[in-house]
């Protein structure tokens, strides 16, 4: 399987949309649709780890599929708003650790 790194992601997706997708979707209408990919994420979940059954239309759906969708759409957001995941998950990883490093090692209910 190949690897990629997350510029990579973005640069392919951006690829992508100018090869076949015509343009980009505008960011509210990408972020409508971000909404409904992690709701499919959320109701294979629901239905596979939680307490719902699934119903015959539900088990033709991947979960693998369906948060390479979420992710697709949110690479969408990132090129179109300037932002550079790389960057910013980095970023987010030393804000997590400097707010978090003994809070979850410290939390006797985990």
């Amino acid at each position: 399987m190949e690897s990629i790194t997350i510029q990579e992601a973005q640069e392919k997706v951006d690829l992508w949309i100018k090869t076949y997708g015509v343009r980009y979707f505008n960011e509210l209408t990408n972020m409508a649709i971000l909404t409904e990919e992690v709701g499919e994420v959320a109701r294979i979940i629901a239905r596979k780890y939680g307490e719902q059954s699934f119903k015959e239309s539900d088990k033709q759906h991947d979960l693998g599929d369906e948060m390479a969708d979420v992710l697709w759409v949110l690479l969408c957001l990132a090129n179109q708003t300037g932002v550079d995941l790389t960057e910013s998950f980095f970023r987010n990883i030393e804000k997590k650790t400097s707010r978090d490093k003994e809070r979850h090692i410290n939390n006797k209910k985990l």
